[in-house]
């Protein structure tokens, strides 16, 4: 028990408890051990969670957006403050390694809530002339906002939907995975100790029960999912029956295009961020490395031996660089892929086996073809498919030969070729020379079947806000009756 909250539930700036839900159980994925034991959100709690936001939302609408920015300011340096004792909870709770989570949880939601304190206070409407009259439009909150989060990513999704709506007025209520339900409460603990009015930022425990319940209540005007396509088509249609706004931030099959002129240490480089950074479970990763048939033995040279390297172990060691997948579940599916991809004839060249537990090895497919299910499905575990090509329109017809558009990459010195290939590319978030970078400054989000709607940059400006406009008579008015 070495990561028990106080209670399962945060509302209303408080820790609550209901032990009618139903018990669950959060296990460390490198030893199987009971970290923390919680309850699922009943229909009371999620009514607590609902009320108190509507109960707030309304006077933190109306302080300075420079008041609001000020406390997410303060949020943003605890958490910095506290970067190591969140970074270890996330590990003990995800089983990523701490070398990661020290640089890549906490500390960009910090992020995130830094960036949208400076940006509340900016926004502003717009006035339009119109000869004798005028018009001007004022950006209202949206109200009562429903945030679910997925299981890969926990605190930095959190801060990632609770910084805009927070910024721009709005309360949320978050509902995280069951599988790492504890950051979000330590967010919310944060929140505030910063100053955040109680009510403003809720937790609620709980499986798909307990977001179908969100996302359906009346209360909610705008609902933002993090999680996979099935669960994005029961959410879209959740929220159509209410014509609630929606942000879906959703799977992926993302193709990573590395031309004959690359640098191919980078190349290399990027292939493995985008394929066994947190042992390979993240929404973005380019799981089809699409090589020019020029360089491919010479790529694959490099890509084996360095793969060969990467240190497994306990993840509390900082100096292991791959820990085990979030549950036992988990591996059992990506063990399955890895067995199909063997039976339907692509050539395993490295890993592919579990040396324990949750553990997967870093495994690399080539003689992968379009159509086998390793090239198709997403897998979201450490398994690289590699894929020869011969020419630019060719792979780019390949590349794009998918319902997912989430991500894509392209690795070329001709920077003419490069953007050009960014244009013809269907994914919403694109990285040149470069691959798995996701800084709040930017937009992110997916086109296809991965996605509706953008977060982070000034793109989450329209996706946490409402335009209101507002028409002035300055004479008489002009009636035929």
């Amino acid at each position: 028990m070495r990561a028990q909250p106080k209670a399962s539930h945060f509302i209303g700036g408080r820790y609550v408890e209901d032990d009618q839900g139903t018990a669950f159980e959060s296990l460390y994925p490198a030893t199987g051990e009971v970290i923390a034991r919680l309850h699922s959100a009943t229909p009371a709690i999620v009514e607590q969670a609902l009320a108190a936001a509507a109960d707030a939302q309304a006077d933190w609408a109306a302080r300075p957006p420079v008041e609001r920015g000020r406390i997410l300011h303060r949020a943003a340096q605890i958490m910095r403050a506290r970067n190591r004792e969140l970074s270890v909870l996330e590990t003990l709770d995800t089983g990523k390694p701490l070398q990661e989570t020290l640089v890549a949880d906490a500390a960009s939601g910090a992020d995130a809530l830094e960036y949208f304190a400076g940006f509340a206070p900016t926004v502003t409407g717009q006035t339009i002339p119109l000869g004798r009259d005028m018009a001007y439009t004022l950006r209202e909150p949206m109200g009562v906002c429903a945030g679910i989060g997925a299981w890969n990513y926990p605190i930095q999704i959190a801060a990632w939907k609770a910084a805009p709506a927070l910024a721009f007025g709005n309360a949320l209520v978050f509902k995280p995975s069951e599988v790492t339900p504890l950051s979000a409460l330590a967010l919310a603990e944060i929140l505030t100790e910063a100053g955040l009015p109680a009510g403003l930022f809720n937790v609620v425990q709980g499986a798909g029960e307990v977001g179908a319940a969100l996302v359906s209540d009346p209360r909610v005007a705008k609902v933002s999912l993090t999680g996979s396509v099935p669960t994005g088509r029961k959410v879209y249609a959740q929220a159509a029956e209410g014509i609630r706004a929606v942000t879906m931030e959703l799977g992926g099959k993302s193709p990573l295009i590395v031309f004959e002129d690359a640098d191919l240490d980078n190349a290399v480089g990027a292939a493995m961020l985008g394929n066994f950074y947190s042992s390979g479970q993240i929404c973005t990763n380019g799981t089809r490395v699409f090589v020019s048939r020029k360089v491919l033995n010479a790529f694959l040279e490099k890509l084996v031996a360095r793969t060969k390297r990467i240190v497994m172990g306990d993840p509390l060691d900082e100096a292991t660089q791959m820990g085990p997948l979030v549950s036992a579940v988990q591996a059992e599916r990506v063990l399955g892929y890895i067995a199909r991809g063997v039976a339907e004839g692509a050539r395993l060249v490295c890993g592919g086996k579990s040396p324990s537990g949750c553990f997967v090895e870093p495994t690399v497919f080539t003689d992968v073809t379009d159509d086998m299910t390793i090239a198709r499905e997403e897998i979201f575990g450490p398994v690289m498919s590699v894929l020869a090509f011969d020419d630019e329109d060719e792979v780019i017809t390949r590349a794009n030969a998918t319902d997912y558009g989430l991500a894509a990459g392209v690795f070329t010195r001709d920077l003419t070729r490069a953007h050009r290939i960014v244009g013809r590319l269907q994914a919403g978030t694109c990285w040149i020379n470069a691959y798995n970078l996701t800084p709040v400054e930017m937009p992110f989000g997916g086109v296809k079947s991965s996605g509706v709607g953008r977060e982070n940059g000034h793109a989450a400006l329209e996706h946490y806000t409402r335009v209101k406009s507002v028409y002035v008579g300055m004479g008489d008015v002009d009636a035929p009756y």
